[in-house]
């Protein structure tokens, strides 16, 4: 009996692995097209690193004009969460980095390379562990759970490296014989794969992110099919990216030490292996310490976190690409106004140290890409957003022409109003707006260099009677403010003012601020003139009024 005896009785109904080289052919892409993939096992929710990979993967695919896939690995169903295939797949979605191929549900997929489902590719997987089998590269292990447990604590107490290899792979050298004979005997056996590494021989390896890398070879034993047939995920992942194509591993550096594993097993297969390219986790400064951001204790890790928020998707995938390649910020700079997708991402920049997730930065960029929005843009997404999370600002959003109103406010000029970083802020921003929230309002007025009450009722009572007319244009409008600063026997130009401060209580820009805090009871605001246009002469002389 032989090796072939040996893997029939194991597999006796897989193919020749020959029929899945030829079910998935090379691609047919243009030289220099890297295909690459997001491979998340669906057991919670989407972490913002992974959504990092994702789009890390999809834009190198798009600047090469190769493919983006979406594969999902569920061989470990103990861990699966209900609907948690299509939580990846909305999250995609959701931040635009929709893939070319895989799934697009629980059960749907698109793309000629699939089942994209690691669970339905159950046969293939047995394909190739025959394979290796007819090979002599692996081979049944009976030994129980309680006995690799002994192993290990043997090791341990030995102070030696843990692991099923060499001496301790008690089934690696059992004849093909007596392998037939327990499995015809029914005993529960899983595949190993049979390594040729030596632990004391070192390979060298170039990790597109990392560079150079050195580490000992792998002579792990590794399981390749567990007792459930299902394959381990290192096993599962080497047949799949070799039949999927894949040019580059994108994949937190959490997994470089499985690289020499991973090559291995590439090799002995037969396989070319991809380029590996291994992203260091974004970090977070807690209490002056960096460490992963975590999916416990930070609410940002949740990729649910920025809808909930209202943080717009392009402003995250913007703050990604910051912290993904750090001459984004520059590009960014010079190129105002081009889509972020006109930017090319270089792996051989990103940083081999984690990044620091800064949410005042990420707030920061989110005001800039929403201060390029139209008013009709940000009134959509505020009200989108407004009725899954904010019922009341949906009931101030329901007059849209009032709200495009109220948005259009110092917007489409050259220096945008940037007083909005996420939706969640918007009620704050634009509710004294709205005469039901404004009468809510119940803080004291805001007042600053002018706050004698008498004083304050003149300016008013001046300014309504002599002064204000809707119809006039905005030079017109700030001419008579600064007469009726005159009036009042405040200076009329601020640099008067600093010329000669012993001769004024004041300048023109005090007189306008008492009108804005009467009117909004707030001293910031954007432009005074645009919010009298909107608010219209009537509402202006009720608020007016109530102040005196």
């Amino acid at each position: 009996m032989n090796y072939t005896d040996l893997a029939n009785i194991i597999f006796p109904n897989a193919k020749e692995i020959s029929y899945y080289e030829e079910k998935y052919p090379k691609r047919n892409l243009k030289e220099g097209a890297i295909v690459t993939r997001f491979a998340p096992s669906p057991t919670g929710f989407v972490h913002i690193g992974g959504l990092y990979q994702g789009l890390i993967a999809r834009k190198l695919a798009d600047q090469t004009e190769g493919v983006f896939f979406l594969r999902i690995e569920d061989t470990d169903q103990k861990r699966e969460v209900e609907n948690g295939i299509s939580g990846i797949v909305e999250a995609l979605k959701e931040f635009d980095i929709e893939p070319d191929e895989g799934m697009i549900n629980e059960s749907e997929e698109k793309g000629n390379y699939g089942p994209y489902k690691q669970s339905e590719r159950k046969e293939i997987y047995e394909a190739y562990a025959k394979y290796l089998i007819m090979q002599g590269k692996a081979y049944p292990c009976f030994c129980t759970p309680e006995e690799v447990e002994e192993i290990r604590t043997k090791q341990e107490a030995a102070q030696i490296r843990p692991g099923y290899y060499g001496v301790w792979a008690k089934c690696r050298n059992i004849t093909v014989e007596e392998a037939i004979k327990r499995i015809q005997a029914g005993e529960k056996y899983i595949v190993r794969f049979k390594s040729p590494g030596r632990e004391d021989r070192k390979i060298k390896h170039h990790d597109v992110i990392k560079g150079n890398v050195d580490f000992p070879e792998n002579d792990q034993d590794i399981v390749i099919i567990k007792a459930d047939g299902l394959p381990t995920y290192h096993f599962a992942h080497a047949v799949d990216d070799h039949l999927m194509g894949t040019t580059h591993v994108i994949r937190g550096d959490e997994w470089l030490s499985s690289v020499p594993l991973h090559l291995q097993l590439f090799q002995e297969l037969g396989f070319k292996p991809p380029k590996y390219a291994h992203i260091a986790p974004i970090m977070k400064n807690d209490e002056g310490n960096k460490r992963k951001l975590s999916k416990r204790k930070d609410p940002e890790a949740a990729v649910s976190y920025y809808a909930q928020e209202g943080i717009p998707e392009r402003a995250v995938k913007e703050y990604l690409l910051n912290i993904a390649n750090s001459s984004f910020e520059n590009w960014r700079r010079a190129n105002t106004d081009k889509p972020m997708e006109e930017f090319e991402l270089q792996l051989s920049k990103m940083s081999v140290s984690g990044a620091l997730f800064d949410m005042v930065k990420l707030l920061d960029v989110s005001k800039t890409v929403i201060s390029k929005m139209t008013a009709e843009e940000i009134y959509e997404k505020s009200f989108e957003w407004a009725k899954k999370y904010d019922e009341e600002l949906a009931t101030l959003l329901k007059d849209k022409s009032y709200a495009i109103k109220v948005f259009s406010i110092e917007r489409g000029n050259k220096k945008p109003r940037k007083d909005i970083s996420k939706w969640a802020d918007v009620k704050e921003n634009i509710s004294y707006m709205y005469d039901v929230e404004y009468e809510k309002d119940t803080r004291p007025y805001e007042y600053q260099l002018i706050q004698d009450k008498e004083t304050i009722h003149k300016i008013v009572k001046t300014y309504l009677e002599k002064y204000y007319d809707d119809k006039d244009d905005k030079q017109t409008w700030f001419d008579k403010i600064k007469e009726l600063a005159g009036e009042m026997g405040y200076a009329k130009e601020v640099k008067e003012y600093k010329a000669n401060p012993e001769n004024y209580p004041g300048h023109v820009g005090d007189i306008s601020t008492v009108l804005r805090v009467s009117l909004t009871k707030r001293a910031n605001t954007p432009d005074l003139y645009e919010i009298m246009q909107v608010l219209g002469k009537d509402r202006i002389a009720k608020r007016y009024e109530k102040i005196r």
